[in-house]
């Protein structure tokens, strides 16, 4: 099964060869991405298609699996099935078919707005598996308008389980959801909070209590717990915490 895994996950999006004037579009990018890398808390990393390879590998230790950063960009995709377990890898190969799908359909000029979100588990030194949330969005395509290369995001998934396919259009509220059962895409919106709601989340971001965000805001407890219940209904959680990691991740606050 996962000499399958591997064909599949290395060959959906195989491009021929790369133009001269695509190979003179990005210059000293790097520089910038490693800036990136060094203002947040995530791990960055970028796949080359051309060659199906790591460009790119952060310092943040969560995607190293106790690697070096250097280690890590010599393994390339053999990382993949070196520290993910064979089921979630079945899982990355259907992620991969759809979302490669989803992309040959997009107009040239729009590609590069569309990102994928989904959660799988990594296996890390202690051999814990760590479920992970895993972005993906296009840095340059090639003149034919594939995928080229891409850059990724890792950081703790707020979800419990693998899955949670998501793609989004930057600058709208457009969300397509994948149906892993039967590799279906669903649109729908992002759920939206009211001002209050907003208000609230962002003073448990900073620490306060139910009773502290109730002075803050001339209100009762109840009323607080209150708009708390409801921002769990709108956005599917149970609890601050992951309410604060959803509006984070999907750019709602």
């Amino acid at each position: 099964m996962k000499n399958n895994v591997n064909s599949s996950l290395v060959t959906k999006n195989r491009l021929g060869k790369i133009s001269e004037d695509d190979l003179m579009a990005p210059q000293h990018y790097l520089e910038a991405i490693n800036a990136f890398a060094r203002l947040t808390y995530e791990s960055i990393y970028v796949i080359n298609y051309e060659n199906m390879a790591f460009e790119y590998v952060s310092e943040n230790p969560l995607f190293l699996c106790g690697h070096s950063p250097e280690e890590v960009l010599t393994m390339g995709y053999d990382f993949y099935f070196k520290y993910v377990p064979e089921k979630d890898l079945e899982l990355l190969t259907r992620i991969n078919d759809a979302g490669f799908d989803f992309f040959k359909k997009l107009p040239g000029n729009t590609k590069k707005l569309y990102s994928i979100t989904y959660d799988f588990h990594l296996v890390n030194q202690d051999g814990r598996h760590v479920l992970i949330n895993h972005k993906l969005t296009p840095l340059f395509l090639t003149g034919d308008e594939k995928m080229w290369k891409a850059m990724c995001i890792v950081s703790i998934s707020h979800h419990k389980s693998v899955g949670n396919v998501c793609i989004h259009k930057q600058g709208t509220d457009e969300t397509w959801e994948l149906n892993i059962e039967n590799n279906i895409w669903r649109k729908s919106e992002k759920p939206k909070l009211t001002r209050r709601e907003i208000e609230i989340l962002l003073l448990h971001a900073q620490g306060l209590t139910i009773t502290q965000i109730a002075e803050k805001i001339f209100v009762s407890s109840d009323t607080v717990k209150y708009y708390r219940r409801r921002i769990f209904e709108r956005l599917g959680v149970n609890t601050t915490v992951e309410a604060l990691s959803y509006v984070v991740n999907n750019k709602i606050i």
